[in-house]
């Protein structure tokens, strides 16, 4: 392995370790707090915070894709080698169960915790937070992954001025969280999902599957549209 495919994939491993700790330990640590719980609004944030900030950081070396859907779609599009999107993605896997298994000691720290509430696994059916089936779960990560690929590669065009990117896909993840994290806990992310699947186990692992079919599959249809119909000719 290239000395710089391996900057690139622990660069990968930091950011999505960035984007699982900050995104995934707010909705763990702080969403609920007692009096000052930061709620759906502050953990959608935090998750786009960490994009935003985690790609300026370390953007330059890999890309900053800190997620298998972002990197299939990107090679899709024609964006992204696909020679690299092994590495990446096992990167981006590695630093999302780093990042889960140090929330897990923090989080255990408190009296009285508990997996049981879910430490912010995504799921469906009785493990939705609105209580939304396998139909709306699956149809909602397919859409916003697609949209969330639109978004990353209209964003890092040419003809969009330099140094921009960023905002709009830290804005983008916002949104994304915003809408969809009472349905299943907001993924779009299979690299995230794992993480936390692993440390809750049992009803999680088991629907694990869907929070990588369903994003790998959006992330490809927004590499395909991107390309078919607004990439720069």
């Amino acid at each position: 392995m290239s000395n710089g495919i391996v900057r690139k994939t622990v660069a990968e491993c930091f950011g999505t370790f960035l984007l699982v700790f900050g995104g995934c330990g707010s909705a763990v640590l702080s969403a609920a707090f007692p009096h000052l719980g930061i709620g759906f609004f502050g953990v959608s944030f935090a998750f786009g915070l960490t994009v935003l900030t985690g790609a300026y950081a370390f953007g330059p070396v890999s890309g900053g894709h800190f997620n298998p859907a972002v990197s299939l779609g990107l090679a899709v599009a024609g964006r992204f080698s696909w020679r690299d999107l092994p590495a990446y993605v096992a990167a981006q896997v590695v630093g999302a169960i780093a990042a889960a298994a140090t929330l897990y000691v923090i989080a255990s720290g408190q009296a009285g915790f508990s997996l049981a509430g879910g430490f912010a696994a995504n799921g469906y059916g009785d493990h939705s937070p609105g209580g939304y089936g396998l139909i709306a779960a699956l149809l909602i990560e397919v859409v916003l992954s697609a949209f969330f690929l639109l978004i990353i590669l209209g964003a890092t065009e040419k003809r969009v001025p330099a140094g921009f990117a960023p905002i709009a896909i830290g804005l983008a993840l916002t949104l994304i969280h915003l809408i969809s994290i009472p349905v299943t806990n907001t993924s779009v992310n299979p690299a995230r999902s794992t993480g936390q699947a692993l440390f809750v186990g049992s009803w999680a692992v088991g629907q694990l599957w869907l929070f990588w079919v369903a994003p790998l599959v959006g992330g490809a249809m927004g590499g395909v549209l991107h390309r078919g119909i607004f990439a720069e000719r």
